[in-house]
C-alpha cells in the first residue's frame, strides 16, 4: 500500500485540487493522511468529505513525521497541499517505476503554470536535480517524496530542528544509511505540477538567496538547526 502524506494549515484553497487529482487515479491502493496544524478555515472538513485519516500537524518536518507514524503502507508518499497530480496515471505510473527500477527514494521533476521568470527558476531546479542525483549530496524538494517506509523508519524521519533544507537533509541522511545500501534517483516517468506562491509572495531573489546562503551554510558550518537565516513558515506556524 502507498500511505499519501499532506501537511496542512488554512489550506483550502489549494487541498480540493490535490485530492480531487488523487481520487482521480487508476491507482487505487493507497491511503491520504492530513496532517493539519489547526486550521481555521475548511481545511478538516475538505479532508474528512476525502475521506482523509487526519491527525496532528506542525512544521513540515514535523506533519511528516506524524503522518508517517500513523502510516500503514510499506511505500510513504509526501506532497505539499498545494501540488497536483494532473495525469490520472501519475500514481500508477509512479510505482511501477519505483519498483522496476528497485528504488528505495526517489523525486519527480516538477513544472508549473506561471510566468517565465517563474518556469526559468523551476528549470534550473530541475537541472540541478538531475544531475546531483548522482552526487553524495542529492536534493529534493518535499513537495513530492517517494520513501520507503522502513527507510523513514530507520533513520528517523524528518530532522525536525531544521526548518529550512530539512528536505534536502533528509534525502541526504537516507542515502548515507549504513542499514542497507539506498538508491535514489529521479523518476523519468512522471512529473508533479507545483505552485508558484512562495515566489511570488516572497519574491525570486530572496527565495534564490535563502537557498543558496543554506547551502554555502550546511557546507562550511554545518546543518542549520538554529534557523539563522530567520525563514519563517507563515502559513505552518507552530
Amino acid at each position: 500500500m502507498l500511505s499519501i502524506i499532506i501537511p496542512t494549515k488554512n489550506e483550502e484553497e489549494y487541498l480540493p485540487k490535490l485530492l480531487g487529482s488523487i481520487k482521480k487515479q487508476t491507482f487505487k491502493d493507497y491511503e491520504v493522511i492530513v496532517a493539519d496544524n489547526n486550521s481555521k478555515d475548511k481545511t478538516k472538513k475538505i479532508a474528512k468529505k476525502y475521506k482523509c485519516k487526519i491527525v496532528r500537524g506542525g512544521l513540515p518536518g514535523k506533519a511528516r513525521n506524524r503522518g508517517a507514524k500513523a502510516a500503514t503502507g510499506d511505500i510513504l508518499l509526501f506532497l505539499d497541499a498545494d501540488t497536483e497530480l494532473k495525469t490520472k496515471d501519475f500514481l500508477n505510473k509512479a510505482i511501477k517505476e519505483f519498483e522496476k527500477r528497485k528504488l528505495d527514494l526517489a523525486a519527480p521533476l516538477m513544472y508549473l503554470k506561471g510566468n517565465k521568470l517563474d518556469k526559468l527558476y523551476f528549470d534550473f531546479w530541475n537541472r540541478l536535480t538531475e544531475l546531483f542525483q548522482y552526487s553524495l549530496t542529492p536534493f529534493a524538494g518535499g513537495w513530492c517524496i517517494f520513501i520507503k517506509k522502513n527507510l523513514h523508519d530507520t533513520i528517523k524521519g524528518f530532522d525536525e530542528k531544521i526548518i529550512l533544507g530539512e528536505d534536502s537533509d533528509y534525502v541526504q541522511r537516507a542515502i548515507k544509511s549504513k542499514l542497507f545500501r539506498v538508491k535514489f534517483k529521479v523518476l523519468k516517468s512522471v512529473k508533479i505540477q507545483v505552485s508558484p506562491r512562495r515566489l511570488q509572495k516572497e519574491g525570486h531573489l530572496k527565495v534564490a538567496a535563502q537557498g543558496i546562503g543554506t547551502g554555502f551554510h550546511w557546507a562550511l558550518l554545518g546543518k542549520d538547526k538554529k534557523n539563522k537565516f530567520k525563514y519563517k513558515f507563515d502559513i505552518y506556524k507552530d
